[in-house]
C-alpha cells in the first residue's frame, strides 16, 4: 500500500498556488484606437466572457471588444 507522502511526491509541483489562484482568468477588452487594450471586465468562465462580448457589441456597435485571458492579473495573485 502506498503512503501518504509517496503519493505527494508523485503529485506535480503547483507551486503551492491554491485552486483558485490557478483558474483562468477571462476578460473582454475594448481595442483602443492607438491599438492598447483596456480590460472592461473579468469572467471565471470563457462562455461568461463570450455571453457577455454580446452584449457589449450591442450596447456599443462602434467599438471593438474581444474576449483574453488576463494572464497579468492572473500571475499577481
Amino acid at each position: 500500500m502506498t503512503s501518504n507522502a509517496e503519493i505527494n511526491s508523485l503529485a506535480p509541483d503547483l507551486d503551492a498556488k491554491s485552486y483558485k489562484q490557478r483558474l483562468n482568468r477571462w476578460a473582454i477588452a475594448q481595442l483602443m484606437p492607438n491599438k492598447q487594450l483596456v480590460i472592461v471586465a473579468r469572467y471565471r468562465s470563457r462562455s461568461d466572457a463570450d455571453g457577455h462580448l454580446l452584449f457589449f457589441k450591442q450596447q456599443s456597435p462602434e467599438a471593438t471588444f474581444v474576449v483574453i485571458v488576463d494572464k497579468k492579473e492572473a500571475e499577481s495573485e
